[in-house]
């Protein structure tokens, strides 16, 4: 999904990048590309340095994030932000006379979105933001990065996939994506329900990034895109 630097808007249009240009296609979302069968009549193409990328899926159906290909829990739908968004650093609960904002933590990952038939139709980076000083569950319930593009399921092997994180610059971490049998994954999450276009399904967790205040955070699966974020404090 983007939109034109010059034309913002919430919702956006969905785009086919090639090479330096963004074609807009004839679509409302990607699930509703999708479920069209991946094609769809194509319009203005836009360069890419001239467009805002946004998060590639809009309310999703259901998020399961996955620890290993036989558990996950589900997370938060509305919590789904896009690139170059900011995400605020929650109230860590002490008294009112002493408000305080939480150090955040970061868990990039690799998500899956669920194509036509249930099937997966390609992979996006995820980025988990962790408040730790909150109760569970909602130390993970405020912020869920996914973008800037959905790379289709032939072009990308998520097991081949190097990831770097960098803080205000400065990289923290790199390295290739963990074990996870997405097949397997896929399946469970498939099983005894209906799986919808636009459903994630989240690999497991690369190694976190901890004690964040206000910075820029960039996670890259190198090679794919960069999903950036901005760290505030309200």
């Amino acid at each position: 999904m983007f939109h034109p630097l010059d034309h913002p808007m919430e919702r956006g249009w969905v785009g086919r990048i090639d090479g330096d240009r963004v074609v807009h296609l004839a679509a409302q979302t990607l699930q509703s590309f999708f479920t069209g069968g991946g094609s769809a009549r194509e319009h203005a193409q836009y360069p890419l340095v001239e467009v805002c990328l946004l998060a590639p899926v809009l309310h999703s159906p259901a998020v399961r994030i996955f620890e290993n290909q036989d558990t996950f829990a589900f997370a938060n739908p509305a919590a789904v932000v896009g690139p170059r968004a900011e995400v605020v650093r929650p109230a860590s609960g002490v008294p009112a006379d002493r408000v305080s904002r939480s150090s955040l933590t970061v868990v990039p990952r690799i998500a899956g979105v669920i194509g036509a038939s249930g099937s997966l139709a390609g992979f996006t980076a995820f980025a988990e933001w962790r408040a730790p000083d909150l109760p569970v569950p909602k130390d993970r319930d405020f912020a869920l990065g996914l973008g800037p593009i959905v790379v289709t399921s032939d072009e990308l092997d998520p097991a081949q996939v190097e990831v770097a994180v960098r803080v205000d610059g400065r990289e923290r971490v790199r390295g290739p994506a963990p074990g996870f049998d997405w097949r397997a994954g896929h399946d469970l999450a498939a099983e005894h329900t209906v799986l919808r276009p636009g459903d994630l399904v989240v690999g497991p967790g690369f190694d976190p990034v901890e004690g964040l205040g206000e910075c820029a955070v960039q996670i890259e699966l190198v090679g794919f895109g960069v999903l950036e974020h901005v760290v505030v404090g309200d």
